[in-house]
Parts: C-alpha cells; sequence; structure tokens
C-alpha cells in the first residue's frame, strides 16, 4: 500500500507524462535524435562483411543482336576486367548471340550480381562499354523503358519517339543535364543511367510524350522551374503549384475520313469472275482452229491500227482548221456601241437644255426693278 501511494503521489508532482512504447525493443535509442548520422548516404561495401562468400552460384544471361557483335567483341577485354575487380566471372558466347554473368568464389557482395546482370542488358541496348560500366558503382541505376507497345501506329512512333530526341538530339540533352542521367533511345527501348529519382522522372518523361499527353519541351520547362525553387530554403515546406505553369493541350481538329457508301446487303455471294477459257467459249474461239485464230488475232490488230491512225489524222487535220469567225460576238458589240451613242446624245441635249433656262433666269433677274417693291 505504502507503494502505490509513493508511486500516485510521484505521478502528481510531474504531471508531464511520458509516452508509453509497445513491445520490447520499440524504444528510443540515443542515436536517434544525433544531427551527424546521415540516414539516407548508401554506405561503399567492405568485403569485410561477408569473409565467407557466397554459398551457392548465381548466373544472369542476355541475348544480342547481331550488330553488336563486333563492338562487344572489340570491348569485351575491358568490361572483363572491370568484373574481375568484383570477383564475378563473365562469358561472351558469339554462336548463340548472349552473354552471361555469374559469381565466383571470391565474389563478397552479395547484390553485384545483379549489377552486373544490369552491365549486359545496357550493353545489348547499344550503351557505350565504358559508360555502362559505371552500373557496377552503388550510387548509380539503370532503368530500360520499353516503348514499342505505347504506339500502335508505326508512323506515330517514329514521329513521337523523334519529338522525344528533338532536333541534333537537343531535348535530350536538355533532360540529361537537368535530371543528371545518361539517356539513349534505341530502337523501341530508352535506356536510362542514373539516380533513383532521375530514373523515375525519366520514365514519366517518355511515357506522356509516347502517349501524346505532354510535349518534352514543357517537361523540360517544368524541371527547369523546378530546380530554380529547390534553391530556396524558404518555399521548401511550400506547395510550388502556384509557381508552375500550366499547359492546356489543343484540340485540332482533323480531316474526316472519307465514308464509303454501304452497299445493300445480299446474303448470295458475288459471281465468280469468269476464266479465259469461260470468255473463249462464250466468243466461240475455243472451237477454232489455229489459222483461224491467227487470222482473228491479225484482224483485231489491223482494226486497232485503222483506229489509231484515223485519230491521229484527225488530230493534224485540226491545226489547219480556220478559227470560227465571232458572229454574234461582233453584234452585241455594235449594239452595245450604239446605245452607248444614245446615252451621250441624251446627256448632251439635257445639259443645252439646262444652260438655256440658267440663261433666261439672268435675263429676267437684270430687267427687274428695285424701285417698283421701295414703298
Amino acid at each position: 500500500m505504502a507503494e502505490t501511494e509513493e508511486k500516485l503521489q510521484q505521478e502528481n508532482q510531474n504531471p508531464e507524462k511520458k509516452p508509453k512504447y509497445k513491445g520490447k525493443h520499440n524504444k528510443p535509442k540515443p542515436w536517434d535524435d544525433d544531427p551527424n548520422i546521415d540516414r539516407w548516404t548508401i554506405q561503399k561495401f567492405d568485403p569485410a562483411w561477408n569473409p565467407t562468400g557466397m554459398l551457392e552460384v548465381s548466373t544472369f544471361s542476355t541475348l544480342f543482336p547481331r550488330y553488336r557483335e563486333k563492338y562487344l567483341q572489340d570491348s569485351w577485354p575491358r568490361i572483363e576486367s572491370a568484373l574481375k575487380q568484383y570477383g564475378v566471372a563473365c562469358k561472351l558466347n558469339l554462336v548463340e548471340g548472349s552473354m552471361t554473368v555469374s559469381t565466383t568464389r571470391k565474389t563478397r557482395d552479395p547484390y553485384i550480381v545483379v549489377k552486373a546482370r544490369d552491365l549486359i542488358q545496357l550493353l545489348s541496348r547499344s550503351v557505350p562499354a565504358p559508360q555502362a560500366i559505371k552500373i557496377l558503382e552503388d550510387e548509380v541505376q539503370c532503368d530500360i523503358i520499353k516503348i514499342g507497345n505505347l504506339v500502335r501506329n508505326k508512323e506515330r512512333f517514329v514521329k513521337r519517339r523523334q519529338r522525344l530526341l528533338g532536333p541534333n538530339s537537343s531535348t535530350l540533352k536538355a533532360m540529361e543535364i537537368l535530371l543528371d542521367c545518361y539517356i539513349l533511345v534505341q530502337g523501341s527501348t530508352v535506356a536510362a543511367m542514373g539516380s533513383f529519382k532521375g530514373l523515375k522522372q525519366v520514365r514519366r518523361v517518355v511515357e506522356e510524350c509516347l502517349r501524346n499527353e505532354i510535349h518534352p519541351v514543357y517537361q523540360i520547362k517544368n524541371l527547369m522551374m523546378k530546380k530554380e525553387l529547390a534553391k530556396d530554403p524558404a518555399l521548401a515546406t511550400e506547395s510550388w503549384d502556384r509557381f508552375l505553369p500550366t499547359f492546356r493541350k489543343k484540340n485540332v481538329q482533323q480531316k474526316k475520313p472519307k465514308s464509303k457508301e454501304k452497299k445493300a446487303y445480299t446474303p448470295f455471294p458475288p459471281a465468280q469472275p469468269q476464266s479465259k477459257i469461260d470468255k473463249q467459249l462464250e466468243s466461240g474461239e475455243y472451237f477454232m482452229t489455229e489459222n483461224k485464230k491467227s487470222e482473228k488475232k491479225w484482224q483485231e490488230k489491223q482494226e486497232k491500227q485503222t483506229e489509231k491512225s484515223a485519230e491521229k489524222k484527225r488530230k493534224r487535220d485540226e491545226s489547219f482548221r480556220p478559227p470560227e469567225e465571232p458572229t454574234q460576238n461582233s453584234n452585241n458589240n455594235s449594239n452595245k456601241s450604239e446605245e452607248g451613242k444614245k446615252d451621250l446624245t441624251e446627256l448632251t441635249e439635257s445639259l443645252k437644255s439646262k444652260t438655256k433656262a440658267l440663261k433666261k433666269q439672268k435675263k429676267t433677274q437684270e430687267k427687274v426693278n428695285a424701285e417698283e417693291y421701295i414703298a
């Protein structure tokens, strides 16, 4: 009883209650609030962490296109030496057209096999060997984006893929600088290398471009704005929507396809076209002898020649025909000229009559006496 009373007194003295933690180990640690510890840094692998090595052999293999055969054959010693540092064996099979990587007894890092698999995948997608070897570093990741199935029409696919590249690959270079990633467009895939954050943005830009949602140029403008806003620490906790530009998609009117007139439905199939023998039977040529057939052909040939010669003669004679005299047009012109003359005479007569009337008015005004009207 005395112990419980003491506990109650202590609780009354300390009104601030301590938080209760569930579980045996879910308690605050002294290093939780340490400002010197950066929890986001990726620590470099130390071979001392795994002194015994791997228990099982892990292998990965991938095929490569024929046009990459010569380049891979030339650069294979360099790839072999780069993988040897991490204790990974690699093999190039030119008969099957495949590359294989596998762990050895000297392998200590368990994740390096996955990195080696990414390396051979990048090499098969036409990434240069010096660039592809960088994937073995801990900070560098890769992503191979498949774009072949995003657009059905081949012409549209080529157009949108070119839109992603830009003139002289300027759009692609701008994206590489802004996202700090290496991007390579090859065939129906886009290979990207960089940080996780950059790869996520690359995938979004590529997929939206191929789906015809947002043009890459607008995406670049957005990324530039975000890069500038990230420099200001005051805006770290605020929303950036008011600063970012909004792009509206314009619906361009497309030409409507010409609708074909639908024929009336009939349950019966169309008549079968006549064969050569059927036509000969119909004309009676099938039963003719070879001499008669040759005579008929010669006659048809002669008829065609006479028709052509008559047509050519008609064309030659047309150039020697005199042009037709304009009879009706001349009459119309003469009528028009006569009507014009009549109008002119009427105008002159009306003007003369008006001048005479004005002269008479002036004479009458001169004869008027002003004294007659004065009182």
